[in-house]
């Protein structure tokens, strides 16, 4: 096990080094969270339907009388009728829903699954966040987390099919429709609401609870594109990732 000990002096030192690092990327954050602040706004005209444990609900409804809304948009699996285990590792982290909510923000998931379906798979997950189906909706399609080139164009992350292909990541073969993840956000003015922000791929991961405490561990998030390579190996853990699975089957 390859390890750099060095004595507290030393330690230190270096400790303080990385705390500037992180001092200034806390000031960009900062700096960043303002800008998201001020972006204009986009105000949602279509008429968008979702199914939830109360029957259909509109988009307005899913803020539950708040001002602001927050969607996770999870992928669903239509060949394992059931949402994918890295949405639903990442929702296995919402918390009491209290602390959002007293600061006039819901949350909820939503996902174009069957809704039988995905009641069926909440409650195997134990989950307790809102969770709706935006089945027959244009929604999904809308928002760029389900591909079908039938119904809009390709986009994802505010790239076409060939500047995504660019980056090395090619889905052009994937059988359609298929889904991604994202999240989106709204703003509620009475019966008017309005798109105010929307992140996708690794937009949304700052926002896990588990990855972020990971990040401050030695061994990190043991996967295989990580610097240094090989260190979480070097400390111990098994060689490969282990993967992500539902919590139910680790």
């Amino acid at each position: 096990m390859s390890i750099d000990v060095v004595s507290r002096d030393e330690w230190l030192a270096a400790r303080k080094a990385l705390l500037e690092k992180e001092k200034q990327l806390t000031r960009a954050r900062d700096a960043l969270n303002a800008d998201r602040r001020r972006l204009p706004m986009v105000e949602i005209t279509k008429d968008y339907r979702f199914r939830g444990p109360t029957g259909e609900l509109r988009l307005v409804d899913l803020f539950e009388g708040r001002r602001q809304l927050i969607v996770y948009h999870m992928m669903w699996l239509d060949d394992r009728h059931q949402a994918c285990p890295s949405c639903s590792s990442f929702v296995d982290q919402i918390g009491h829903l209290a602390h959002l909510n007293v600061r006039d923000t819901t949350f909820a998931a939503v996902s174009r699954g069957p809704w039988d379906e995905m009641e069926a798979f909440k409650k195997r997950m134990g989950w307790t966040f809102p969770w709706y189906s935006s089945e027959g909706s244009d929604f999904n399609y809308d928002f760029h987390v389900t591909f079908d080139e039938s119904k809009v164009p390709f986009e994802y992350n505010y790239r076409t099919k060939e500047e995504i292909a660019a980056t090395g990541f090619d889905a052009a073969d994937w059988p359609q429709p298929f889904d991604l993840h994202g999240l989106s956000v709204f703003l509620r003015d009475g019966e008017r609401v309005f798109h105010t922000y929307s992140t996708y791929a690794r937009g949304v991961d700052n926002l896990g609870f588990t990855s972020n405490f990971l990040d401050l561990t030695p061994m990190g998030r043991q996967e295989e594109w990580e610097e240094p390579k090989g260190r979480a190996t070097e400390l111990g853990a098994p060689a490969g990732s282990p993967g992500i699975r539902y919590h139910d089957e680790y």
